[in-house]
């Protein structure tokens, strides 16, 4: 028996792709080797377009707890530890959900159980092998080892990735080795805890606004007080000397007098853990040379890491991936799958993650000691009082400025890009485009006058999934959305012409493998004159 998608890893990543996969009919096995969910805090929170695609499945709720859907951040946000005066910009790309990753796993584990998949913990992937029609997977289980065989396997199992190791893909990059990071979960005395703006107070140094990192000349520090746990506390140092013994309040307190040249007074955590007390040394900046090998695929830190920025870029970047390979993987499986649709995971995904490696990078750069760093982030400051510039590092940091390849020259802006929230009307009353897309299906909003498109293609039912309704007036005409939510074909017509029309058809054909009926019927009787 032929197992349609392994996943090796049952973090949020693959667990990401086993739901995606899920809602396109595929059931795929996750094997995930520790036995029980992980209690080590990670990533605290998710960043930037990954928060407006959650929303797109109906996940934000589940996570922030509110029926509300996700606002931007209009006020303030840091790159290289330097203010973003997002003030200055008409509408903020910069969307941020502060939930630590345990409870993003916890809440997609859910899910996954919801529809249908099958996760085996304290399965581990030992060795694969594959061939024309399928991958081998040895694994290891509490009850023995055993083969499992598979149609495609995804690896999601992390930046020591066994199922990358086993394909023989290199996973090139740089190694920094110079910085100490401290981290812990602590309390600070509530008098230092201004009300009205959540800004740690100082004394000798100033306010210290909540989650956004400071540098000075010696090092970092952050204060990132997370809902219904105690504050993390953490500093960054460079060419600290090695140490072997355990990491202590009394370490970061003396790292916190060396960096900001006072002293923070830090009692221990209240209330249940688990709670973080860490140093982590260097840290790496990768991108795996390929994300596939034959019927191998990777996601998430299995195919690219970053040295810390803030914002949890792995994880964000992560989902995305999974995101992007779930229903185009699926289309494989059904036979449906376009040429080069499969191809298009990795060209994409790459794109995505070359730009994170630039923001990772410019901002290690910005946050180093020195006095000519200094110099530079004057000059920065400068340039951030542009409001053009802060558009740009924004869009960076959310990743909302990936566009991927899907139109000619001059085509509709939106096409490529991430399709924008809307409101549309409809006959049975008002809905949110991330109400539409929870199925995870190919979608066409037809806004133009009288539903011209949907009477035009007389799509086949299951074809794409067709939603005629008034927009909100600075909405599109019409858009043709993929599963990911990215824009395939736009129109700003209320009645495209002939050759939108075209390109529509083009577009469906590219993404989705759709032929128009009347084109079927011509070709069918073309080789009979």
């Amino acid at each position: 028996m032929i197992t349609d998608v392994v996943i090796a890893g049952g973090g949020p990543n693959g667990l990401m792709l086993a739901c995606e996969l899920s809602l396109a009919g595929v059931r795929p096995v996750v094997l995930e080797r520790l036995p029980q969910p992980s209690e080590e805090p990670k990533a605290n929170g998710l960043l930037g377009q990954v928060v407006k695609m959650l929303d797109r499945r109906g996940l934000y709720e589940r996570l922030s707890g509110s029926p509300e859907p996700p606002q931007p951040n209009s006020a303030y946000f840091m790159f290289g530890a330097m203010g973003l005066d997002l003030s200055l910009l008409e509408d903020s790309p910069i969307h941020a959900l502060p939930a630590p990753q345990r409870r993003v796993e916890q809440v997609l584990r859910e899910r996954a159980i919801e529809l249908g998949v099958e996760i085996r913990r304290g399965h581990e992937v030992i060795g694969l092998s594959q061939d024309d029609d399928a991958v081998t997977v040895a694994v290891e289980s509490p009850d023995g080892a055993y083969d499992l065989r598979a149609r495609y396997l995804i690896g999601a199992d992390g930046a020591h990735s066994t199922t990358r190791k086993l394909s023989g893909i290199e996973f090139p990059g740089i190694t920094y080795d110079r910085m100490t990071v401290r981290s812990a979960h602590a309390t600070v005395p509530a008098d230092r805890i201004d009300p009205a703006t959540g800004a740690l107070n100082v004394p000798g140094y100033g306010a210290v606004l909540p989650f956004l990192p400071h540098r000075t000349e010696r090092g970092g520090f952050s204060y990132a007080p997370m809902p219904g746990h105690p504050p993390l506390i953490s500093t960054t140092e460079w060419d600290q000397p090695a140490t072997d013994a355990p990491m202590s309040l009394d370490e970061l307190r003396a790292s916190i007098r060396r960096v900001l040249g006072v002293d923070v007074p830090l009692g221990p955590p209240d209330g249940e853990g688990p709670h973080a007390l860490r140093r982590l040394t260097g840290g790496n900046t990768r991108v795996a040379e390929r994300f596939a090998d034959g019927r191998v695929f990777l996601i998430g830190d299995a195919a690219h890491v970053y040295a810390a920025t803030g914002g949890g870029p792995g994880l964000n970047l992560g989902l995305q991936d999974a995101i992007n390979l779930g229903w185009k993987l699926a289309a494989e499986l059904r036979g449906s799958a376009p040429p080069g649709l499969l191809d298009s995971y990795e060209t994409e995904r790459r794109s995505a993650a070359h730009r994170m490696v630039l923001n990772a990078q410019a901002q290690s750069a910005l946050i180093a000691p020195g006095s000519d760093v200094t110099g530079l982030r004057e000059l920065f400051t400068e340039l951030l009082r542009d409001p053009n510039t802060v558009r740009r590092l924004a869009e960076l940091t959310a990743g909302a400025d990936v566009r991927y390849d899907m139109g000619e020259p001059g085509a509709h802006p939106l096409i490529g890009r991430f399709a924008p929230d809307l409101e549309l009307h409809t006959p049975t009353g008002p809905v949110r485009l991330a109400e539409l897309t929870r199925t995870a299906r190919p979608l066409l909003l037809d806004l133009t006058e009288e539903a011209s498109l949907a009477k035009t293609l007389a799509l086949r039912p299951g074809q794409v999934d067709i939603v005629t309704a008034r927009p909100q007036p600075s909405a599109p005409a019409a858009l043709l959305l993929r599963p990911d939510c990215y824009v395939a074909w736009a129109s700003a017509s209320p009645q495209p012409d002939p050759m939108e029309i075209e390109t529509l058809r083009a577009a469906l054909r590219r993404w989705f493998g759709v032929i128009h009926p009347a084109r079927t019927t011509a070709a069918r009787r073309s080789p009979q004159g």
